[in-house]
């Protein structure tokens, strides 16, 4: 018997973009057994061909599926096969292609000191330096409530699992930086209540607009960045290799949460969204204006403290982070100017 057939569903809310991600996406659901095309052979192909491996469809879902088998997202993926060997290979080709890109892509500040007040000076002096187009600004005064629904679709990609991806750095951490790790990703996960999960209350919030909250209901939707965002996420957490990264991206990621979940709270009351759409913005104001000090002091500028080899790392992460969601934001506000859907295909039924 195969591992495969321990998969109770194999179905899924989404289909394959490309040759590569329909290859790994047999391989994970048993639906072509131990045979199939050649998924090391297609990353190859796909990476040489690919104009842009950020914005690839075919690459960017490849990759989500083979990082979805780790953090056990998405049931219909076969548990046996998370270390398989042949996937672990396509895998790394996909993923030292799409980390080549980022670091050409963003750029890069200069490296402050490794102490913990130099780093975090320069994480929150990089925070405000972001000018980029403000999707909370237009958010709070402009968005439409189809609009609305679109950003909450886009997010859940990232949001329904919540935390996640940073909380593979926890056994990696020693010290400071694991101790400001773990108080930060308490909090995310609800401070032992289970109903404040924040996963669990964006959620909430999902349903309470109208939207499935069933992970992976919008894949399908949303385009290759988005996926992409999520992606680095996971490559940066997922590899010890890059723990640095992902330290800087968690620092990063609170600094500039607080201010534009008012914003997104401001939009939604403004569209007469219920309140159960509008805590789990709510929780974050004030949560992540606590997170943002801890995370730039006491987590990254003590990991750079304690490891100065990894400062540069930290340093990108963080530029990484703002980078990228600026993207993302880009092409939302670029598709709402011209009276367009920011999605693949409408999240309505």
């Amino acid at each position: 018997m195969t591992t495969s057939a321990l998969v109770a569903d194999t179905s899924l809310a989404f289909s394959a973009r490309g040759p590569l991600s329909d290859a790994v996406l047999s391989r994970l659901t048993g639906r072509d057994g131990a045979e199939g095309p050649d998924a090391i052979a297609l990353a190859a192909d796909a990476v040489a061909t690919a104009s842009d491996v950020v914005r690839d469809d075919d690459i960017q879902l490849a990759l989500f599926l083979l990082y979805s088998s780790a953090y056990g997202s998405l049931p219909a993926l076969d548990a046996g096969l998370e270390w398989d060997p042949h996937l672990l290979t396509a895998r790394r080709i996909l993923e030292d292609a799409f980390e080549r890109s980022v670091r050409e892509s963003v750029p890069m500040p200069e490296l402050p000191e490794p102490t913990v007040d130099a780093v975090g000076r320069a994480l929150f002096a990089l925070a405000a330096a972001d000018t980029g187009p403000s999707l909370s600004r237009y958010f709070a005064r402009k968005a439409t409530r189809e609009q609305a629904e679109e950003m909450l679709v886009q997010r859940s990609v990232y949001t329904l699992r919540e935390a996640d991806p940073h909380s593979w750095a926890i056994p990696r951490l020693t010290g400071r930086a694991k101790a400001a790790m773990v108080e930060i990703q308490s909090d995310e996960y609800g401070g032992g209540r289970p109903h404040r999960v924040h996963a669990v209350l964006f959620a909430n919030a999902m349903r309470a607009a109208g939207l499935d909250a069933t992970y992976g209901a919008y894949i399908d939707d949303v385009p290759a960045l988005t996926l992409a965002s999520f992606n680095m996420m996971s490559m940066f957490g997922l590899n010890r290799r890059l723990l640095g990264a992902i330290v800087g991206h968690l620092a990063a990621f609170e600094m500039t949460s607080s201010i534009p979940c008012k914003l997104y709270a401001d939009g939604l009351r403004r569209l007469d969204f219920d309140q159960d759409v509008v805590e789990y913005f709510d929780e974050h104001i004030e949560a992540d204006a606590v997170h943002e000090q801890i995370a730039a002091r006491d987590l990254a500028g003590g990991l750079a403290e304690d490891r100065p080899d990894l400062l540069a790392d930290i340093m990108f992460g963080a530029a990484a982070c703002l980078t990228v969601d600026g993207w993302s934001g880009a092409h939302m506000l670029d598709a709402w100017a011209a009276g367009e859907s920011s999605l693949r295909a409408s999240a309505r039924s």
